[in-house]
């Protein structure tokens, strides 16, 4: 499942969230007849009191002994099945022991992974009413990235799905699925955040103003939501909720497993990883916390608008650059592109650009010419000219080897997740990072930092617009219990 589990964390899918803001619910409501699910009948959907003990059986007299799916959770005019939620758990939890995350209880993990699927399930059906649509051709090409991007073909990713015990058609539509989400969030988040030139003006200016070296953290939070209009009663059962889940850390608990059983957050069971953050791009509250922490520390328990945060910074790192203008070398250059296929072997590709290269060694070839005959990127129309390049717009495999060349020198075969590249260098200049760059850069980590809260207040709000009803009695107890 290893494969599935980098899927979900690229697509962004849903991303890692500091804080979270919760709307109450308008009473909605009750629908005149509760949804069937589709291998149940209308009548046994509809009297659910009626089914034996055995639920999920019917008697062999009465059905020839078919086994019947049973509905957990209602969303608005969807359900969730007992079948649905039971594969949700066995993908979670091989995904959970290939990363060597302690699992939280049965009943925990049944409890996150419903709330979860009933914020997706809500967010696909608000997509399917703005027409967001994500055709078989657009999807197949996402899978061909995926492919690519594990050093793949497709075949080889179906081959290693169905290894894993996941059906490429489920596969399939849980990838078309994240990304309608991702679109839709795009839409309704991504393009509202508004940044304005005030804001990049003290951004930079607070960046130049700041002498000391620049740095980064790993970070995992556990977060105890806090309710909208909640009253104090329920705030200080939150608070004592938080204070248990830092009294079992002090005597030794492991983090993940706490993030995995208590955090509300999104991230909670990748065991509340988050991931390297610059202290500037998180709001200031847990970037004040943070800075003092030696790797291994957790913060005390930090207040948010909306949630309860136990921070844990796993690691420290510097950064490559000081200051937010620094000299930076740029390298012009060009290259020839091969990727891999189901026709082009990883070994065929890099024995033609051995081939290529050695026509260019010994100038019986031009770079661009060769390019433009057998380049598979969409340079080869140019002579596979890149043009100025900074550091970080490559991949770290290719600016490692461009910048090991010699001015004209062409590389070996050099693979990244594209496929393999034969580079050469045209020309190198030393310059200052220009004002646009710095200013889009400023404008970019702006975002970011806007980007993580709105994003969990707008599926928060989603959520909570949804009419929700929960069939198992221990499901309705459980969720009352977490509000």
């Amino acid at each position: 499942m290893k494969l599935l589990a980098v899927l979900l964390c690229t697509a962004a899918l849903s991303g890692c969230s500091l804080f979270s803001s919760k709307k109450k619910a308008e009473p909605a409501p009750a629908p005149a007849a509760a949804p069937a699910t589709t291998a149940a009948t209308p009548a046994a959907a509809a009297k659910p009191a009626a089914k034996p003990a055995g639920a999920g059986f019917v008697p062999p007299g009465e059905s020839g002994n078919v086994a019947i799916d049973s509905i957990v959770v209602v969303v608005n005019d969807d359900v969730i099945t007992q079948r649905e939620l039971a594969n949700r758990i066995k993908t979670v939890t091989a995904r959970m022991k290939a990363q060597n995350v302690q699992m939280p209880s049965p009943a925990d993990l049944r409890r996150q992974l419903l709330e979860r699927m009933i914020v997706e399930r809500s967010q696909l059906q608000l997509a399917k009413e703005y027409g967001v649509r994500v055709d078989d051709l657009q999807l197949d090409r996402a899978i061909q990235r995926i492919a690519e991007a594990q050093k793949m073909n497709v075949q080889q990713l179906r081959d290693q799905m169905e290894k894993d015990g996941t059906p490429y058609a489920s596969f399939r539509e849980e990838i078309r699925e994240e990304i309608i989400m991702q679109r839709l969030r795009e839409h309704e988040v991504d393009a509202k955040i508004q940044i304005s030139d005030a804001e990049v003006d003290s951004f930079v200016a607070a960046e130049k103003a700041a002498a000391a070296e620049q740095f980064e953290i790993n970070i995992s939070q556990i977060m105890i939501r806090i309710p909208d209009n909640a009253t104090a009663e329920v705030i200080a059962q939150r608070r004592a909720r938080a204070e248990e889940v830092m009294r079992q850390l002090r005597t030794g608990a492991d983090f993940a497993k706490m993030a995995a059983t208590y955090s509300d957050a999104s991230d909670a069971l990748q065991g509340g990883a988050v991931g390297w953050r610059q202290p500037e791009r998180l709001p200031p509250v847990f970037a004040e916390a943070l800075v003092k922490l030696k790797p291994g520390q957790v913060t005390p328990i930090i207040k948010s608008t909306g949630a309860f945060h136990i921070l844990k910074a796993v690691d420290r790192r510097s950064l490559a650059e000081a200051q937010a203008v620094a000299s930076v070398q740029q390298t012009h250059a060009r290259h020839i592109l091969i990727k891999v296929t189901p026709t082009m072997s990883a070994a065929d590709a890099k024995r033609k650009l051995l081939e290529l290269k050695e026509r260019l060694d010994n100038n019986a070839a031009k770079f661009e010419d060769l390019a433009r005959l057998v380049s598979n990127d969409g340079s080869a129309s140019k002579g596979g000219d890149l043009g100025w390049l900074y550091p970080g717009d490559t991949m770290p495999e290719f600016e490692a080897a461009m910048n090991n060349l010699k001015i004209g020198e062409v590389s070996q075969p050099v693979e990244t997740s594209f496929g393999l590249h034969l580079i050469q260098v045209l020309e190198r200049k030393s310059d200052d990072v220009s004002k646009e760059r710095e200013r889009n850069n400023a404008r970019q980590a702006l975002r970011e930092r806007k980007l993580e809260e709105a994003t969990e207040s707008w599926q928060r709000e989603v959520r909570d617009r949804a009419y929700v009803e929960y069939r198992n009695e221990d499901d309705k107890a459980a969720n009352a219990a977490s509000k």
